[in-house]
């Protein structure tokens, strides 16, 4: 154990060494940081029907669903999550992770081959080494790469596409409809994580897929119920024979304790929100707009884009957690980003916008950011 320990030892001061060593902080000051995009986690409607489902349900579920964990709020959840999502069925799992390991574990097989989008989210990445199938990495958001690679592949299984629809670290959109024209002319089976998308996008707030108009083209999709929806768990949706087929094989789901029953209550209420109040909707992406003119306007590195995820590209990692200290300091939440969650080279403040947020904050924001990194070098880094 001794020896074990003095490992563990020195891969901590490696940590160290790469100025990568990560703490664990509360919230504190501006929320610029969350995934609560649309403020729901503490939606008053979502409160009430949470701790009204807790007297009356209890705190936990107790069990695995296929035990004694199961609910008829999770049914009824999962019937209106999928009319959401337009498709055939739902199945709820325990938290994003878990939705995207049980589905690209249970549905790849000995013979596939699948094609991932290089910048794909750590829960895809961690399913697709778990399957048995054969991985081809395609350049990030690169369709005509992509058709070049499933053109040339004549594996006798199937071959499946798994992309994320806005991508979490760079908030940049894959191009849909283009993946699901290749995936039509091909057979490939998309799937698609829309994570960040889901609550956010389409006419009806159900995700970019919705947006592109290429629901009959996806497969399953993943949908975490933890950003925008604001309470917690995901979503995988798709045809009714895949989710039942997820409920018999997908590990993830089988053995892990089902959420506890509150959850269902507070996300119903949360589908409600979304339906019924499309201005939050609206709001958040055009306070996103804002500060993102801002900042470039500023002259910081922010891509282009639209999202509610606007990365300011700092570059070195010891400058990017100084630049959030500082931040921090007068009172802004926002978090540095650095390997292995990005590149190497590419740390950022990953700016996440929420519908709460209003202009003359936002403005004295930029204000400080753009400050803060023009007077923090690596030399004042070094020497602090």
């Amino acid at each position: 154990m001794f020896d074990l320990e003095q490992r563990i030892r020195r891969r901590l001061a490696e940590i160290d060494a790469a100025g990568l060593r990560r703490a664990l902080r509360p919230p504190a000051g501006v929320d610029l940081s969350s995934n609560d995009y649309l403020g729901l986690a503490t939606h008053p409607v979502l409160k009430q029907r949470m701790a009204q489902a807790v007297m009356e349900d209890g705190c936990g579920s107790t069990a695995s669903r296929l035990l004694r964990g199961h609910r008829e709020h999770f049914s009824s959840l999962e019937r209106r999550f999928a009319t959401f999502k337009r498709t055939g069925a739902a199945l709820y799992f325990s938290s994003g992770y878990l939705a995207n390991l049980g589905v690209l574990t249970t549905f790849l097989e000995e013979g596939d081959v699948v094609f991932s989008d290089e910048l794909n989210h750590a829960s895809l990445i961690d399913g697709l080494r778990l399957s048995p199938a054969r991985r081809v990495i395609f350049p990030h958001c690169d369709a005509e790469a992509l058709r070049k690679l499933l053109a040339a592949e004549e594996n006798t299984g199937r071959k499946l596409v798994v992309t994320e629809s806005l991508f979490s670290m760079d908030g940049d959109e894959a191009p849909l409809a283009e993946y699901a024209a290749l995936c039509r002319e091909t057979g490939a089976a998309l799937i698609v994580d829309e994570a960040h998308a889901v609550g956010v996008y389409g006419a009806h707030g159900s995700g970019l897929i919705e947006e592109a108009g290429i629901a009959d083209a996806v497969f399953v999709s993943v949908n975490t119920a933890g950003k925008a929806l604001g309470v917690g768990g995901a979503f995988a949706a798709g045809s009714s024979v895949a989710m039942d087929y997820l409920v018999q094989r997908a590990r993830p789901f089988i053995f892990s304790t089902a959420p506890p029953p509150a959850m269902a209550s507070a996300l119903e209420a949360a589908l409600e929100v979304v339906a019924g109040e499309p201005l939050r909707r609206a709001k958040l992406l055009e306070t996103a707009a804002f500060l993102r003119r801002r900042l470039l306007d500023l002259g910081l590195r922010v891509p282009p884009g639209r999202s509610q995820i606007i990365p300011v590209m700092i570059g070195e990692n010891e400058k990017a957690v100084a630049v959030a200290a500082v931040l921090a300091e007068q009172g802004f939440d926002v978090r540095a980003i650095r390997p292995p969650s990005v590149p190497p080279g590419t740390a950022r403040l990953r700016v996440s916008v929420n519908a709460s947020l209003d202009q003359t904050t936002l403005e004295r924001f930029a204000a400080a950011l753009a400050k803060s990194v023009a007077s923090i070098t690596p030399c004042s880094v070094a020497s602090s």
